[in-house]
Parts: C-alpha cells; sequence; structure tokens
C-alpha cells in the first residue's frame, strides 16, 4: 500500500495539479491546499484503482481530476471504517472521518471528467500529526475502531 499522487488545488471545485511531496499540518490539511482547515474533512483519499476503473469507461481523467489529494495504490478505502488511524510515511498519521460525500452540484470537475466518483468512491480524513509526505510512500493501518455487533 503506497502514495502514488500527491495533489493541491487553491480554490474548492476543481481539480487539483499533482506534486511529488508536500506537507500534512496537524489539524489542518495539505500545506497550501483550498480544502484545508479547521473542519473534519481536511484531506482526502482515493484509490488508483477508481481512477484507472474511470478511464476504462473512457474518461479522460488523471490524478488531482477528482479533487482527491491523495491517490493510492492498494487501499479499498470503501472499506476502511471511519475512526481508522492511518499512517502516511514516516511520520505524518490521519484518522478517517467520512466516507464519501452529498454532491449537491455539478462542479467544474464533473464538466471535465464527465463523471465525479469522489462522493461515491472518496475518503476524509483529519491530520492528527502533521509531517512531509511523498510519492511512492508507505500506507499503513496503524488501527481500526472496535467492530460492535448489534443486539438481535
Amino acid at each position: 500500500m503506497k502514495i502514488v499522487s500527491i495533489s493541491k488545488s487553491k480554490k474548492k471545485g476543481t481539480p487539483k495539479v499533482a506534486i511529488d511531496e508536500s506537507v500534512l499540518i496537524a489539524d489542518h490539511g495539505l500545506e497550501d491546499d483550498a480544502h484545508a482547515g479547521k473542519w473534519h474533512r481536511q484531506v482526502s483519499f482515493l484509490a488508483s484503482e477508481s481512477i484507472e476503473k474511470a478511464r476504462d469507461r473512457g474518461l479522460d481523467v488523471g490524478f488531482g481530476d477528482f479533487a482527491e489529494n491523495i491517490a493510492t495504490e492498494g487501499i479499498d478505502w470503501q472499506n476502511i471504517p471511519v475512526g481508522t488511524l492511518i499512517q502516511l510515511g514516516k511520520s505524518a498519521l490521519v484518522e478517517i472521518t467520512q466516507i464519501g460525500k452529498e454532491c449537491h452540484n455539478k462542479c467544474a470537475i464533473y464538466y471535465k471528467a464527465g463523471d465525479c466518483i469522489m462522493p461515491r468512491e472518496g475518503i476524509f480524513a483529519r491530520v492528527l500529526k502533521g509531517g512531509k509526505i511523498r510519492c511512492g510512500e508507505t500506507v499503513q493501518i496503524v488501527d481500526e475502531p472496535p467492530h460492535v455487533e448489534c443486539a438481535s
């Protein structure tokens, strides 16, 4: 499991520009990214496999086109529960806070790509511990919340 792309943008609702490395700032997000701030969706993740599936459906898309901050390889984000702790690179630590999102209107991403998979396949996190991250570095699940069975 590894980071294959890091992307940021100056404005929300627009595709992001891919970069080789960046800094995650505790309780803020990706340095100089429009989505960073004191809220629960400081950093967004999308599986590179999801981007590849969009390409296979004929969409002309690449890393950052769905406004994801970090694209990864080898992680099925849709099955990672809220509350899971994830280490990125050597020192950064995030907590998963939301799976998917509601898309209220069609933004520039939808019109450029022809679809937006972030509401269905993206996940969001807040930064617990900052640090520098680079493409190619590992992504590690540190802790998962306990599974609770419902009483019948």
